[in-house]
């Protein structure tokens, strides 16, 4: 039977217990209201001194009450997602595990409390402790609908033949039945290796490295379950931050640990980490460089040191019939000096009124010693501090700064090429202005780091008025209360894709986790950043030089097949070090084919070979362009609509996974950024059956 129909027929099988669960639970919610109708019943209609004479009986009737209204509360409160796994033992029973424990009218047991000791190897179990465990499910639910089931095999060697596998667990146990000694201990190194990971002490910082197909994110995945089981008093209160590019992991969390899952956790693309805003598209590649460097914060810092756009450029003010006034250089030498002081500029400007006045006076002595007089300064300084007029001019000349107001400032050449002077060159300069000129465009991801950096350069503005709420419910988050804003306190963070975050970006998370333990998965051969040494940097400084770090690398990919593998490897060489890929040990005997195509020929040629893979595989089909072609391809295949068929561009490929994919000219891959090697390694290993390759050009494969 194929994967997909064995996933049908397992799903079926959860439906049937899960359909027996919820009759149950409106059987008891049934029973809970009758208690609570029966309660109310009780001394209604008594004389008044048959009442009194009775108290013990109005007792009992508010403790029927109390109870009924308790259960009712209970079972209506945990009525989503009530059942979330199955664990399958070596004595061929099984339990489920969910949100509270369940019984039938017999009292046997239909659903184990997640807290319950009889559920801890649900979180705790792995291949290396099984904790006799064969196979542990997660369930996934929409209500009462059953959507989905993933299995981890957990004692291959046990696994009886009326079991079948899904998901992850599938291919783990497929290895593991595979005949001869050399593939099974493959396996056992495999769930060794991922054991070693899950298990890792919780403080400090482990990093978790591995090509593609090596099962690095599930890994994760099932370490960050298990570290919020087992040390959810020291983990829960200060909050885990899950920074990736999809809701897997907060999902996962949510099902299989509900009380943390769903008030605990919080997830945040690299958009979404600066609160209020959603950033999803992403820059060219050479843009993007930019944002991203270091050389961001420098130029930051010196345009908000510079003279805002609405600023006036000289003062007058009349004192006792004289007219004090300061030019554009006395004014431009108060402000650097506001500034030298230290400080953020949304704090200074009680500085900022000191320094005026303080060269007001100066002034004014000045005037007074070449007449021949003398002045309180003392005078001078609380008699024009208190002008409405000097408020006015201050208001103006030293205003509250916005992050994305200084931002658009850059958006004028003239006023970048003195920020970034020495630090970036002509071109790169007219492409930045360029973009941040442009205000019809919403922020893209990289701009979120920028924005953030600022936030913290000028300083909070001042408070709102009391009366507002610090703490609002996010409903795209699950409903949770939200942290107060740009919270910064979290107990645990978990990076995921952690190989693409710029420099600037590992700054935004660094602040996010300055008192946090790190978990952080990566690979260094899928990166897009083109200086990886800058990036590293900031990294390190983002964890804590002092922070004590593990490391963790996954050398086995069982997910791609040898033969779609070798073809990726062949690809990369010469951009990575050869312990850096993985080594894949799942053959299929089906090659990857590639397709010389006219590039006039290129939407026909797209076309047929998604028909021919849709029609090879049940499961998902994936076409991968280039960033820029997405919507170019998704016009050429509009006619074909399925739900198993997806088009992405290269870079948002990254951490999905296909039964089967389409790859249209890959050296439109290579040639859009300046590490499109590494951007086409990742595209070729998103197939784990079948891998079609249009191209026009040979050239993006090495001579050999």
């Amino acid at each position: 039977m194929s994967e997909p129909r064995v996933r049908r027929a397992e799903i079926a099988i959860e439906q049937a217990h899960v359909d027996t669960v919820y009759t149950r639970l409106a059987e008891l919610r049934a029973q809970a209201e009758a208690m609570r109708a029966k309660g109310y019943e009780i001394g209604h209609g008594a004389g008044r001194e048959a009442i009194f004479e009775q108290a013990s009986m109005l007792f009992e009737r508010d403790m029927m009450v109390f109870h009924a209204n308790q259960t009712l509360q209970t079972l209506d409160a945990e009525y989503e997602g009530l059942v979330f796994g199955r664990l399958d033992h070596l004595d061929n029973d099984h339990i489920y595990v969910g949100r509270l424990g369940i019984r039938d009218a017999e009292f046997d047991n239909l659903v184990t409390d997640w807290r319950a000791p009889a559920a801890a190897a649900f979180y705790q179990a792995t291949a290396e402790e099984p904790m006799d465990v064969v196979r542990r499910r997660v369930i996934r639910c929409s209500g009462q609908n059953v959507l989905d089931v993933d299995d981890d095999v957990l004692i291959a060697d046990a696994v009886p033949d009326n079991m079948r596998i899904v998901g992850e667990g599938a291919l783990m146990a497929a290895l593991g039945r595979s005949r001869g000694e050399k593939m099974r201990d493959i396996v056992a190194t495999i769930q060794k290796e991922q054991d070693e990971v899950i298990r890792a002490p919780w403080r400090g910082v482990t990093e978790i490295t591995g090509g593609p197909g090596t099962g690095k994110t599930a890994v994760a995945l099932h370490r960050a379950a298990y570290l919020l089981y087992r040390y959810r008093r020291q983990l829960g209160g200060a909050g885990v931050l899950v920074i990736g590019p999809s809701g897997v992991f907060t999902s996962y969390i949510s099902r299989v640990l509900p009380s943390m899952g769903e008030t605990n956790v919080e997830l945040r693309a690299l958009g979404e980490v600066l609160d209020g805003l959603e950033a999803t598209r992403q820059d060219p590649a050479p843009l993007a460089a930019i944002k991203g460097s270091l050389r961001m914060r420098k130029i930051l810092l010196r345009a908000l040191r510079d003279t805002p756009e609405d600023a006036p450029e000289d003062m007058k003010i009349v004192y006792r019939g004289e007219v004090l006034r300061l030019n554009a250089r006395e004014l431009d030498k108060v402000r650097r000096k506001v500034h030298t002081a230290g400080g953020p500029p949304n704090r200074s400007r009680i500085r900022a009124a000191e320094m005026l006045l303080d060269a007001l006076a100066s002034k004014a002595e000045q005037h007074a010693k070449d007449d021949g007089r003398q002045i309180d300064k003392a005078e001078l300084v609380s008699e024009l501090g208190e002008r409405i007029e000097f408020h006015r001019f201050l208001v103006v000349w030293w205003p509250i700064l916005y992050p994305a107001q200084i931002l658009r400032w850059l958006g004028t050449e003239k006023r970048l090429a003195i920020a970034a002077k020495g630090l970036l060159n002509r071109g790169e300069i007219s492409l930045l202005a360029a973009d941040f000129a442009d205000r019809s465009r919403g922020w893209t991801i990289a701009d979120i780091a920028l924005l953030d950096e600022l936030r913290v350069l000028i300083g909070p503005p001042p408070k709102r008025r009391k009366g507002r709420q610090s703490i609002e419910v996010n409903p795209e988050r699950g409903g949770a209360p939200t942290r107060p804003e740009h919270y910064d306190e979290y107990s645990h963070v978990v990076i995921d894709e952690s190989q693409d975050l710029s420099p600037m970006q590992w700054r935004m998370v660094g602040r996010r986790g300055k008192y946090a333990s790190w978990t952080v998965v990566g690979d260094p051969v899928q990166s897009s950043w083109p200086d990886p040494a800058e990036a590293a940097m900031a990294r390190d400084q983002a964890f804590g030089l002092k922070t004590t770090r593990r490391r963790f690398t996954l050398r086995t990919n069982y997910r791609n097949s040898a033969e779609i593998f070798d073809l990726a490897a062949k690809v990369v060489a010469g951009h990575a070090e050869a312990d850096e890929l993985p080594r894949a040990v799942r053959q299929t005997g089906i090659t990857p084919e590639v397709r010389p195509v006219e590039a006039s020929g290129l939407e026909a040629a797209t076309q047929a070979a998604v028909k021919e893979l849709m029609g090879a595989v049940e499961g998902t089909v994936g076409v991968i362009t280039a960033m820029d072609r997405v919507p170019e391809v998704e016009g050429w295949l509009a006619e074909l609509s399925d739900e198993r068929l997806k088009v992405v561009g290269s870079l948002d490929s990254k951490g999905l996974e296909y039964d089967a994919v389409v790859l249209v000219e890959p050296n439109d891959l290579i040639t859009e950024s300046t590490t499109g090697r590494r951007v086409l390694y990742v595209a070729l290993t998103r197939a784990t059956q079948q891998l079609t390759v249009l191209a026009s050009n040979p050239d993006w494969i090495p001579a050999a």
